[in-house]
């Protein structure tokens, strides 16, 4: 494994370390503070974003991948599209109000 294919392997964990704090606040809720930990979910859910963000700082700075950060127009056409999603959900009785 070389350099590249480490750091990349370091932004897979990281994005997966996103994922398991975010399913833990899904079932245990955002201000719930696990036994022997100091953190709510919701913090921690933010801690492990600051460590994927990092990875993916290195790898922009390293010249591995462009600058991932979305144009005005991009977040809009994203939250535009997750909204759509969610309004199929709701009429599938899948999401509540």
């Amino acid at each position: 494994m070389n350099r590249v294919e480490h750091l990349l392997e370091c932004l897979s964990e990281e994005c997966s370390e996103v994922g398991q704090r975010v399913s833990k606040a899904l079932r245990f809720g955002l201000g719930e503070v696990q036994a022997g930990q100091p953190l709510t979910n919701a913090e921690r859910v933010v801690v492990e974003l600051k460590d994927l963000l990092a990875v993916v700082e290195i790898l922009v700075d390293e010249s591995i991948i462009p600058h991932p950060v979305g144009t005005p127009g991009e977040v809009d056409a994203k939250r535009d599209k997750i909204e759509r999603f969610m309004a199929i959900a709701r009429e599938q009785g899948v999401l509540t109000p």
